[in-house]
C-alpha cells in the first residue's frame, strides 16, 4: 500500500492500480484528485470537504464513488447513487480496499460551539483515518494518521491517543496551520523528545509518499 500525502488532512492510498483518497478539502491541492477510484470524506468542514472539487471530479470521471456522512451527502445532490451514506459500524469495499467505519462525533471545541458528525475509516484493517476525532477502533491498527494541530486538540491529548490506540506506527496528518516551529515542536513531543507514545512518528512532506504493509 503506498500512501502519499497531501495538503492539511488528505492523503491517497494506492495499491494494486487503485486510487482512493480520504478528505480531499479546501487545503489540498487539486491534483489529490487525479485518477482517483475512491474519496472518503470523515466530514463537511471546508478543511475535510470541498464540494467544489468533488464535482468536478465526478465530472472528469464518471466511475468516481465517494462514500460520506449523511451532512456531506446532503450536499452532493445530483451525484445520485455514485454517493453512499455511511456511519458507526458500516463496512464496504472503495476501489478494492475494505473500509469500515468508525465513530459519530466531531471532537468538541468549545461548549458554545454546537458538535457536528464525523466518521473515521480503518482502510484494510491496517490504516486508520479518524478524521477531527480521537476515535479509539475497537481493532488493531498498524498506521494511524494522527491529526496533530487544530482548534479542538492539545498535543497532550495525542499523547494518551497514540498509546490507547497502540499503532505500530503513526503519520501527521491535519497540518495545515502549522508554522516550521509547530512542526518541530509536535514532532518533538510526539518523538523522541517527549514522554514516548510507544510509536513512531514521522510526518510527510507535502507531495510525498511511503510504502505501509
Amino acid at each position: 500500500m503506498n500512501l502519499t500525502k497531501f495538503g492539511h488532512a488528505c492523503v491517497r492510498i494506492e495499491q494494486d492500480g487503485q486510487r482512493l483518497v480520504i478528505d480531499p478539502g479546501g487545503l489540498t491541492e487539486a491534483q489529490a484528485l487525479d485518477g482517483v477510484d475512491a474519496v472518503l470524506i470523515t466530514h463537511e468542514h471546508l478543511d475535510h470537504f470541498s464540494e467544489d472539487a468533488l464535482r468536478r471530479a465526478a465530472e472528469n470521471n464518471p466511475a468516481l464513488r465517494i462514500w460520506a456522512n449523511a451532512s456531506v451527502a446532503g450536499r452532493l445532490d445530483g451525484l445520485g447513487t455514485r454517493v453512499t451514506v455511511v456511519g458507526d459500524g458500516d463496512a464496504f469495499a472503495a476501489a478494492d480496499f475494505d473500509v469500515r467505519v468508525y465513530g459519530t462525533w466531531h471532537a468538541p471545541i468549545h461548549p458554545d460551539i454546537p458538535r457536528i458528525t464525523n466518521v473515521g475509516f480503518l482502510i484494510d484493517g491496517t490504516l486508520f483515518h479518524p478524521g477531527d476525532a480521537l476515535t479509539v477502533p475497537d481493532t488493531g491498527v498498524d498506521t494511524l494518521l494522527l491529526p496533530v494541530h487544530g482548534p479542538w486538540s492539545t498535543t497532550g491529548a495525542l499523547i494518551d491517543y497514540v498509546r490507547e490506540v497502540a499503532p505500530r506506527q503513526s503519520y501527521a496528518i491535519h497540518d495545515g496551520a502549522l508554522n516550521h516551529v509547530g512542526i518541530a515542536m509536535i514532532a518533538g513531543l510526539l518523538g523522541d523528545n517527549g514522554p514516548s507514545t510507544g510509536a513512531p512518528y514521522e510526518r510527510l512532506a507535502v507531495g510525498t509518499s511511503t510504502r505501509i504493509s
